[in-house]
């Protein structure tokens, strides 16, 4: 077995040992092993690599893992986040610890494998993996609602899963296989060719698991009720990695195997993601609850990603890719910063904060860079995605690209909205007393998340060029052209699209 094997094979064999050690020493043990894992996976950038073995011969299902541009940068986003999620639950957890660790440990594995898997039954063990410790952790350790929180977070992606188990089950009878690089090469040769019919079913099963994971309006709906009710770590984990799970199958899915579906409901899907960007800022801006506003941000600025993808441009592309990251790391650390202060002052009510800047100085300025990166500042990870994906999206429609600006503008007033009610204003003596500045363990939490937001956004060339090369291999198999898509070229673009 590869090195991909053995790292995707790393978090469950760390699940296992946390189960058998004693509950005391089961923290740390999470902890080290998941430092490993994520130092381990620094290796996908030195010798990406293949493992290809036989699984279940009578069907022809293979442990086919491989790791490209689209999939090394979201691997790192899940090994660098499981250990800050640690470190982030070391005093909140207080019962059934050994459980609580182990459980991220296998929502890891599950997570990993997702973005590694390159055959369908493959894909779809590690997509149902990854929905089973996420249901406990919301359902044991979640807030007062938690169990209605976890049912319906389990029921709606279930749903999005099972019509997806169909569209698999079918290519394979169609196929006699689940491997994706096979059934893309008999795509591409004509021996598997659905009609357009076919094609068109295939891909909206697809894309309904995938739109209700990203989640994409109007089946965003279980999304704030799942944050509100999740602990610390589980937010973080959902918002930074798991929603990914659903943009990445957008990308590596639904447009190479079902590219005339693709074109076709291109339009419509364009114009849920632009509601959702407007929608998801316009909703934020009237949230009493801290976690809450977070999350609807997350359904305005996951609708970049849609539009970015479903633009069909390398720079929409790159820049849907690229927000990924961007959004992973920047809204994981608002949801640790939401958590930080609600371990304080245990409310996510907005109402009850005002004045936080005065006793506690350094966990304000996180805050408040976190907010800059959020909203979009240049120099910080945000900005550089949702440029490329305003860019993308004015070469395919420059309409798209002017209404996706609105939430762009309607991010900043929402969250800078947030940090002037919670750190601004008089301070209250219990506040004073009940509001701690950062603590080392929050600060070791916190540092890696800062340092990836500024190297995101001052560093970008670090990530694009391997970014780019898998996208443009994503925008071949679309057999695409940009003129298709675009509407009302100005002066001169429409030689420059025939040039691409």
């Amino acid at each position: 077995m590869t090195f991909v094997g053995l790292l995707a094979l790393a978090p469950l064999a760390a699940f296992l040992l946390v189960l058998l050690m004693p509950q005391s020493q089961s923290r740390l043990a999470a902890l080290i092993f998941s430092i490993v894992i994520f130092i381990a996976s620094g290796g996908l950038l030195v010798a990406p690599a293949e493992t290809d073995l036989l699984w279940i011969p009578s069907l022809d299902i293979h442990f086919h893992l491989g790791a490209d541009g689209l999939s090394i940068w979201l691997v790192l986003l899940s090994t660098v986040l499981t250990p800050l999620a640690v470190l982030l639950s070391w005093k909140h957890i207080d019962h059934r610890i050994k459980a609580y660790y182990s459980l991220l440990l296998l929502l890891e594995f599950g997570l990993v494998g997702v973005f590694l898997a390159m055959d369908l039954f493959l894909f779809f063990v590690f997509w149902e993996v990854s929905l089973v410790p996420m249901y406990f952790l919301i359902g044991i350790w979640g807030h007062e609602r938690r169990i209605y929180a976890a049912i319906k977070f389990f029921l709606y992606t279930m749903a999005g899963s099972a019509l997806m188990l169909v569209a698999i089950l079918y290519i394979y009878s169609r196929t006699q296989t689940f491997d994706y690089t096979t059934i893309l090469q008999l795509m591409d040769s004509g021996v598997f060719r659905p009609t357009e019919a076919q094609q068109m079913a295939l891909f909206l099963a697809f894309f309904l698991a995938f739109a209700i994971k990203v989640p994409l309006f109007p089946f965003h709906t279980w999304l704030p009720d799942a944050h509100v009710e999740a602990p610390t770590a589980g937010s973080v984990m959902l918002a930074a990695v798991m929603l990914k799970m659903g943009t990445y199958g957008l990308v590596r899915f639904c447009l190479p195997m079902f590219p005339s579906a693709s074109r076709r409901c291109a339009d419509w899907i364009v114009t849920l993601a632009i509601i959702g960007i407007i929608y998801g800022a316009l909703v934020a801006l009237v949230q009493p609850n801290m976690k809450k506003l977070v999350a609807y941000s997350s359904v305005s600025h996951l609708g970049f990603v849609v539009l970015g993808i479903f633009s069909f441009t390398p720079a929409g592309l790159d820049g849907a890719v690229f927000q990924m990251l961007a959004h992973g790391i920047s809204t994981g650390a608002l949801f640790a910063l939401v958590g930080m202060l609600y371990e304080r002052r245990h409310s996510l009510e907005i109402a009850d904060y005002g004045g936080v800047a005065t006793p506690a100085p350094w966990l304000s300025t996180v805050f408040l860079i976190t907010t800059f990166a959020s909203a979009g500042l240049p120099l910080l990870s945000n900005f550089v995605g949702e440029f490329l994906v305003l860019r993308g999206a004015a070469e395919a429609n420059f309409k798209w690209s002017v209404y996706a600006a609105i939430g762009v503008i309607l991010s900043a007033c929402y969250l800078l909205w947030l940090y002037q009610r919670v750190f601004y204003g008089e301070t209250s003596d219990e506040m004073k007393s009940h509001m701690p500045d950062l603590s080392a363990r929050e600060w070791a939490a916190l540092i890696p998340l800062l340092a990836l937001m500024l190297w995101l956004g001052s560093a970008s060339q670090t990530f694009l060029p391997r970014i780019s090369e898998a996208t443009s291999l994503i925008l071949k198999e679309t057999t695409l052209n940009v003129p298709f898509r675009v509407a009302d070229p100005a002066p001169g673009t429409k030689e420059l699209a025939s040039a691409r």
